[in-house]
């Protein structure tokens, strides 16, 4: 086991991925000499050489679209779009062609990429550097979507991912790229995609979140525990591939949900999830579910603490469940 970061569990999964399976490819913009933006590729370049740690134009269509070209031919490229917020250019690329190859082919061809990219607030990025547009790729047939929180799951998950026949969105919440720290196991321990983890039983409310706001949704919920408040958290880790099961049978229990995500409120992943459980859980339900979200508004740059789901609204939105 070594203590790393999760931005250093990044940087370990792909060395440990690219060392495995000379087929792994790294391609992006300043990912190669300068080791990336926030030095998640840092050393790939020296170690693998310049054909495999590929510095790209700032184009994030074409590093889309170079990625998908040379997944059809063999290779496990891992394309790096710089922030999430300039995933857009690229969209006609992942959700016309990378999510839809599997199915235009009849089945001939897959797509086995990963598309990583920081994502999130928390860094004073502004509304350009700022977004968390998981619900656009979620909504996108034949991708899957995953969010680590911790550094165990960062690398596990992304070997994991790189390693899926198809392609995977791979959000990284940058705000806690060097605040989260953990253990992580040395060498190759990759995690199923589509599994969540209950990272705190509890029996009257369960907490729901992924990535930055999962460190949020615990702190709330140590911060009810000394209320009298025992909440349940649930780290999703996968949002497609859903683990359905393990979020209702939690609900089950508890016969409380709130849910916690920085995208804005409307439309957001959060609202599928409340219709998921009430449709499954509706005579178990002791209050009605509440979304703890960002605004639908433009990411603020100045009222960045005031739009992000920090632990303080998370908390009353528990003891208003509870007290309902």
């Amino acid at each position: 086991m070594a203590a790393l970061n999760l931005l250093q569990a990044v940087n370990d999964a792909l060395r440990t991925e690219m060392r495995r399976d000379p087929r792994v490819v790294v391609l992006g913009e300043d990912v190669g000499r300068f080791g990336g933006v926030f030095r998640a590729t840092a050393g790939l370049q020296a170690e693998f050489g310049e054909e495999r740690v590929v510095d790209t134009p700032l184009a994030e269509g074409g590093i889309v679209g170079a990625a998908l070209g040379m997944a059809l031919q063999g290779l496990r490229p891992v394309p790096e779009i710089q922030f999430a917020d300039f995933a857009f250019p690229a969209f006609d690329q992942i959700l016309s062609e990378v999510a839809k190859y599997r199915y235009r082919s009849g089945g001939q061809f897959a797509c086995p990429l990963v598309i990583r990219m920081p994502y999130g607030g928390g860094i004073h990025g502004g509304h350009y550097h700022s977004q968390s547009p998981e619900a656009h790729f979620i909504h996108t047939a034949g991708l899957k979507v995953v969010v680590p929180a911790t550094p165990r799951d960062a690398k596990g998950l992304l070997l994991a991912a790189i390693r899926d026949p198809d392609p995977v969105v791979f959000l990284e919440p940058k705000r806690v790229y060097r605040a989260a720290r953990g253990e992580v196991p040395e060498g190759d321990e990759a995690l199923p995609l589509g599994q969540a983890v209950v990272t705190r039983p509890g029996t009257q409310v369960t907490v729901v979140a992924w990535g930055a706001m999962w460190h949020e949704a615990d702190r709330a919920a140590r911060e009810a525990a000394a209320e009298g408040i025992d909440c349940e958290v649930i780290d999703l880790r996968s949002l497609q591939p859903l683990d359905l099961d393990t979020l209702v049978a939690s609900v089950d229990r508890t016969g409380r949900l709130v849910v916690v995500h920085e995208a804005p409120r409307t439309c957001g992943f959060g609202a599928e999830l409340v219709a998921l459980t009430q449709e499954r859980c509706f005579l178990r339900l002791e209050a009605p579910a509440v979304r703890v979200t960002g605004f639908d508004t433009p990411f603020p740059y100045t009222l960045e603490n005031e739009y992000l789901p920090r632990a303080p609204r998370i908390l009353d939105a528990i003891r208003r469940t509870v007290r309902f």
